[in-house]
């Protein structure tokens, strides 16, 4: 990294940056920001002609489309939530350097979205004055099949980026999400997991290079940032060090044919001797294999009007039926896998099912941004490193069905994601864990959101026992508020660590380490971003 500039000179510019465009004082009439954030914009950009149509005031009629466009969780999209004084939406690199540099220079707490599956909508709320910056139009995809790599700009959906290897290439796919909406930025930077995890691990385990913006505004890619810096970006947050503007990453092989299908058993149909069978298969198969496991409480077909648990197992195998139909009679024979239940597709075809559509869409349908969008909706995780018996599972069965709605998402681990280290990326949950645990409840009243997050948060308490301890980890990506809360106060650093730890496990003093380098300020913060040490802000 660059050393640091003099202190004279840094007081000097600073005191320069202040007479020129005053910090905004309380109450002063947010239009007065608005100007002199655009005239700062203007005169750091290298396309001054274009700035005009790239920020956008409260006052300006396209404000509120583009601020709902990408909130994907309906909670924050009410008209109590917070709104910012100002969305820039650039076109270019220069565009988000001078964003940078002008939300410094006026004061104004800058927050980066790049696709809005933020589930505590961190990336476009907060309760100080803010500005977003918001990634969409920097989207940019180059696949380059001879070298099998693809450079990535953040505002690109997950499903534009499946739709350009497929258009280059049949046998080549990007281990990421199954949500074809998911914004590129959020998803690579926080770790990004999808169905091929247990081949060929996380999206951020296939990053080479990257160009970010840095704090004081500079252009940087992976050798002018170096290596630490690096190394945060990739599973430790983009949005608590950097911009972050592209990834380059590594395509992988994948089969001409491949085979997905789905099998759900209830209560009654012996759903929980599977779950058993399931948590000593799933990590432990075949690693072409993913076996994802959804619990959910329904109504019973059986015993009409009563509840019971459904166990969904939803799978990817990179290869024929035939194949995997052989592996499961042998290893999981609960499933009672059939042939005629599997179905061989091409790997787009694949994402295509994985996505929720149906088997006749084309691959044009992850093209599809489907803006302005929103369930009301509460995420939560765990990490389970030891199998559940089966009396336990039977408790936890009977408190889904008393609270009513919130459902059990089981990742399973295994494969490449054992063999990686835990300190080789700041993404720490790796072997010893044998699967992630998602809670999930979406609903559709505002009136209920009180009753739904409660009810998540009483499974998660129920939970303690099952999961990970010292500390309980979480996942970054699956952002979650509960879990402590950063309020910029003198003991920000001690209540960093409460999630910090969560997130990030022994990686975490490594990331301070590393934030309080390069950005000692503090400026790219937010309720849960990396903190500096104490004294450094």
């Amino acid at each position: 990294m660059e050393k640091s500039i003099p202190l004279f000179s840094f007081y000097l510019s600073l005191l320069l940056i202040l007479f020129l465009y005053p910090s905004p004082s309380l109450g002063e009439d947010d239009n007065s920001v608005y100007v002199s954030f655009l005239q700062c914009v203007t005169n750091h950009t290298n396309s001054p002609d274009q700035v005009s149509n790239i920020v956008f005031a409260q006052s300006n009629v396209s404000f509120s489309s583009v601020l709902r466009n990408y909130i994907r969780n309906a909670r924050f999209n009410i008209s109590s939530t917070p709104k910012p004084l100002i969305i820039v939406t650039p076109l270019q690199e220069s565009h988000v350097q001078a964003t940078v540099i002008c939300a410094k220079a006026i004061g104004v707490q800058l927050k980066i979205r790049s696709g809005g599956h933020d589930y505590e909508g961190i990336s476009y709320v907060f309760d100080e004055p803010f500005i977003i910056l918001d990634m969409f139009n920097l989207r940019k995809i180059i696949v380059d099949i001879e070298n099998e790599v693809a450079v990535v700009q953040v505002g690109a959906t997950l499903g534009e980026v499946y739709y350009s290897i497929w258009e280059k290439s049949k046998v080549h796919g990007f281990p990421a999400g199954v949500c074809p909406t998911v914004g590129v930025g959020g998803h690579l930077s926080g770790g990004g997991y999808g169905n091929m995890l247990r081949k060929y691990g996380l999206s951020v385990d296939q990053i080479i290079d990257a160009e970010i913006v840095d704090v004081n505004g500079k252009l940087l890619n992976k050798e002018s940032m170096g290596e630490d810096l690096f190394w945060a970006i990739r599973g430790g947050g983009g949005a608590s060090f950097a911009v972050i503007i592209s990834y380059t990453v590594k395509l992988v092989p994948v089969p001409e044919i491949v085979t997905y299908f789905r099998v759900e058993k209830t209560l009654e149909e012996n759903a929980t001797d599977l779950v058993v069978q399931w948590q000593q298969v799933a990590p432990n198969t075949d690693d072409r294999l993913f076996m994802r496991l959804l619990l959910q409480p329904v109504t019973s077909k059986v015993k009409k009007g009563e509840a019971t648990i459904r166990a969904s197992v939803v799978a990817l195998f990179l290869g024929r039926a035939d194949e995997v139909v052989s592996i499961l009679e042998k290893d999981f024979p609960l499933l009672g896998l059939k042939k005629e239940t599997c179905v061989e597709s091409s790997w787009i075809d694949s994402v295509l099912w994985w996505g929720n559509f149906d088997n006749e869409t084309k691959p044009e349908a992850l093209l599809d941004r489907d803006l302005d969008s929103a369930n009301f909706l509460k995420r939560k995780s765990d990490y389970a490193q030891n199998p559940i018996s089966k009396d336990g599972l039977e408790w936890i069965w009977k408190k889904m069905i008393e609270l009513g709605k919130t459902g059990l998402v089981f990742n399973p681990y295994g494969g490449k994601m054992w063999e990686i280290p835990a300190d080789a990326t700041p993404f720490p949950h790796r072997a010893g864990n044998l699967f992630k645990i998602q809670y999930s409840v979406n609903w559709k009243d505002p009136e209920e959101t009180k009753n739904f997050t409660t009810q998540a948060r009483r499974l998660y308490s129920y939970m303690t026992p099952f999961v990970s301890k010292n500390p309980r980890s979480a996942f970054l990506n699956y952002r979650d508020l509960d879990i402590g809360v950063n309020e910029f106060g003198e003991n920000s650093f001690d209540e960093g660590k409460v999630y910090g730890e969560k997130y990030f496990n022994g990686n975490f003093q490594r990331l301070v380490k590393i934030k309080s380098a390069v950005d000692p300020e503090n400026f790219f913060r937010n309720e849960q971003s990396i903190p500096v040490y104490p004294g450094k802000n």
